[in-house]
């Protein structure tokens, strides 16, 4: 059960200050009252691509369809790939209906777009009715309407196996000192102290360092200001984030811009990094008998005048404007919103996910236990890069960010290319 209020309206508060399509079989038609005539199961279109994740939705699918009523079907796409997609998907003549993803600004661009199925009636919904008004904003457009269901939301920590802390003799930093001294410890012990896991397609994941090192640095108003193009990416504030990565770098994974966080993941188990900065989906690529001795800390304080933000951003669906399916999506949709179905999710995938509705059970966990009391001291919440700013945005953060890693001497000029790419698509 949630176990503080008070924890939670502080979370959801920062939550809400945020923030080719498969072709569908058969034919699918249209009244103009909106409703469906053809039949047919809802397709979801997932980027929940782990085997445990994976099987954990289609669970929730299969409890839905034995219910009676409307049906619907898994499509699962690797995760990079619908993200790149997504676009597509939702402009083609024939979208899937009904989508993984995230509220806030990212929903909201697309729904600026006229892309999104207004479903502010099932916010009046039993289903819904214990939603908090932080949550309720969070999930509207700037136009007003509902056009999100929030099912999850989890956390970004600095994660590491137990047994090896015990085994190196080290402990958990509280300050950005005590963590480069605990970095110089694994050096010294032949370990790669930081991985990162932001090669291959996941890129992305060099965000989180330039997220929390903004927020610690310059603070969370600062860092959403700046994602939303009221900053610049050239400010000398933002020099300022890179001055303390660079003290950092050094003691980064040198084969960490190679490595997918699946594959950092794996490195991290075995030892041959220290620990890394990921958000707890990383779970969903590690064996269940390992979680056990999974543990985290928050990231390290840099400037105690700075209020403390944490990551933990929110998940659940959105839907196609242009489904034919629209009283089935929305059957479908107050489902996912239910406690019947967060739970259904969380026991059969990592664990590791807080659910939205305030009478759903977590799996209970330490870790998880640790998690949300994190998220519950935080004084604000941020969501990550591209969920604060767009996903139009993250692509011009990943060149920075990869190239800053591969040669952080450039960082002037760097900089300066993110401002102008930026700039380009703000502008849009």
């Amino acid at each position: 059960m949630i176990t503080s209020e008070p924890s939670r309206r502080r979370f959801l508060a920062g939550a809400g200050a945020v923030g080719a399509a498969a072709l569908m079989s058969g034919c699918v038609t249209s009244t103009s009252t909106g409703k469906s005539t053809s039949g047919g199961a809802v397709t979801l279109q997932s980027n929940l691509s782990s085997p445990q994740a994976e099987a954990a939705t289609q669970n929730v699918v299969a409890a839905f369809n034995k219910r009676g009523g409307a049906k619907a079907q898994l499509n699962t796409v690797a995760s990079e790939t619908f993200r790149t997609q997504l676009p597509r998907y939702l402009t083609s003549a024939i979208p899937p209906d009904l989508y993984t993803w995230y509220p806030g600004s990212v929903a909201d661009s697309y729904a600026r777009k006229d892309l999104l199925l207004d479903v502010s009636d099932i916010w009046t919904k039993p289903e819904l009715a214990g939603y908090t008004d932080a949550l309720s904003k969070l999930c509207t457009s700037s136009a007003g309407a509902k056009v999100f269901v929030p099912t999850s939301y989890y956390w970004w920590g600095v994660f590491y196996r137990k047994s090896n802390f015990a085994k190196w003799g080290v402990k958990e930093p509280k300050t950005w000192d005590e963590f480069l001294g605990l970095c110089d410890t694994l050096k010294s012990k032949g370990v790669a102290p930081i991985g990162i896991g932001a090669g291959g397609n996941t890129a992305w994941v060099a965000s989180s360092w330039f997220d929390y090192l903004n927020i610690r640095v310059n603070g969370a108003t600062y860092h959403r200001d700046l994602l939303a193009g009221k900053r610049r990416f050239d400010d000398p504030e933002v020099r300022k984030v890179f001055d303390r990565w660079n003290e950092a770098l050094p003691y980064f994974d040198p084969n960490g811009t190679a490595l997918p966080f699946q594959e950092a993941t794996t490195a991290l188990l075995q030892g041959r990094t220290g620990m890394m900065l990921i958000g707890t989906f990383f779970a969903d690529s590690a064996p269940k008998g390992a979680l056990d001795d999974i543990d985290f800390f928050r990231f390290p304080v840099i400037d105690p005048k700075i209020p403390m933000a944490e990551e933990a951003p929110t998940d659940g669906f959105f839907a196609s404007a242009r489904t034919s399916r629209k009283d089935e999506v929305k059957e479908f949709m107050r489902y996912l919103a239910t406690a019947e179905a967060q739970e259904i999710y969380i026991q059969a995938s990592s664990g590791t996910a807080l659910p939205t509705h305030p009478d759903a059970k977590d799996s209970g966990t330490p870790l998880v236990k640790k998690g949300r009391a994190l998220v519950g001291s935080a004084e604000e919440v941020t969501q990550f890069f591209n969920r604060d700013s767009s996903d139009a945005l993250q692509p011009a953060a990943d060149t920075a960010l990869t190239r800053y890693l591969a040669r952080p001497k450039e960082i002037g000029s760097i900089l300066t290319t993110w401002q102008r790419d930026a700039q380009k698509i703000w502008s849009q």
